[in-house]
């Protein structure tokens, strides 16, 4: 029987909530001794957890034929290996979510890109930053550090750092301040972009139909209210993201509906507010724990 290989990071912040993501699908794994080969039980998908800069080289390498990791990550490989190539996004996910910015000395008087030209810029994406620089125009002296970058300037080895950023906390700590976001990242599904065996297509189709119906469960609500007849064109046109929303009469009430309705977006007070105030009445809010279109 064929199989899939799935590729996910071992450790880090993309690990849980990758295995997550596959479990919510339906996959359920017997785990190796060693922790890094996970045979899939109930459908015909396995694991390898790696570090998450082998993901992409083990795609590119036939190894295993999908992966989860970080976009900074993809497009550091690709540009490092093959100038840009190499694997295809099949999913944005909506996890791992960063930032890869400039930094420079709160000293420096540099306040953006354009003044890091024939300047040392440290990271840990060499070949991210150099691209992302070069389409502005800007032709610095990239310095590769496997750590520790912030802590570059300070030591006199760089005059900016290109890293990621989530809070800023660290930069400051280090007395650094961002003047530039280079590039937003986030997870995402990647393959080679090239057709699978024949044998082999039908078990994606299925895995990436059950990883939008997680997604779109992820951003969907179940919203149930009571409502005037009168006022459904209102409340339809309140409620976000429905596509036609089911109606129910009301036992002993001809002129008040019952109204079910599945919203593809964030459903918050303000819409709860308003769809009160345009008469319904019995309001409740649900999560949607899987969806198949």
């Amino acid at each position: 029987m064929s199989r899939l290989r799935v590729a996910i990071q071992k450790s880090g912040r993309l690990s849980e909530k990758s295995l997550a993501l596959l479990q919510s699908c339906g996959l359920r794994f017997a785990r190796s001794k060693d922790k890094l080969f996970w045979y899939g039980k109930d459908f015909p998908v396995d694991l390898l957890l790696v570090r998450d800069d082998d993901i992409p080289r083990m795609i590119m390498g036939g190894v295993c034929e999908l992966g989860i990791v970080g976009e900074n990550v993809a497009n550091e490989v690709m540009l490092d290996r093959n100038g840009g190539t190499g694997l295809s996004s099949l999913r944005k996910l909506d996890f791992g979510h960063c930032r890869l910015s400039l930094a420079v000395p709160e000293s420096s008087g540099i306040s953006g890109a354009d003044g890091l030209d024939g300047k040392r810029v440290a990271t840990t994406y060499p070949a991210l930053t150099r691209e992302l620089l070069s389409r502005q125009g800007i032709e610095a002296r990239i310095v590769e550090l496997a750590g520790s970058v912030e802590i570059a300037p300070g030591l006199g080895t760089a005059d900016a750092i290109a890293d990621l950023v989530s809070t800023g906390t660290t930069l400051r700590a280090n007395h650094l301040k961002e003047v530039e976001v280079l590039f937003e990242s986030t997870a995402a599904l990647y393959g080679t972009g090239q057709a699978l065996p024949e044998d082999k297509q039908p078990l994606l189709d299925r895995l990436l139909a059950r990883i939008d119906g997680v997604l779109q469960a992820q951003e969907s609500k179940y919203v149930m209210l009571h409502a005037p007849r009168a006022a459904l064109e209102r409340i339809a046109e309140i409620l976000p993201g429905a596509e036609h929303p089911t109606l129910m009469e009301l036992e002993g009430t001809p002129d008040r509906v019952a109204v079910h309705a599945v919203c593809r977006e964030g459903v918050f007070w303000e819409h709860l507010e308003a769809l009160k105030g345009a008469g319904a009445s019995a309001i409740l809010v649900l999560p949607v724990e899987k969806m198949l279109a």
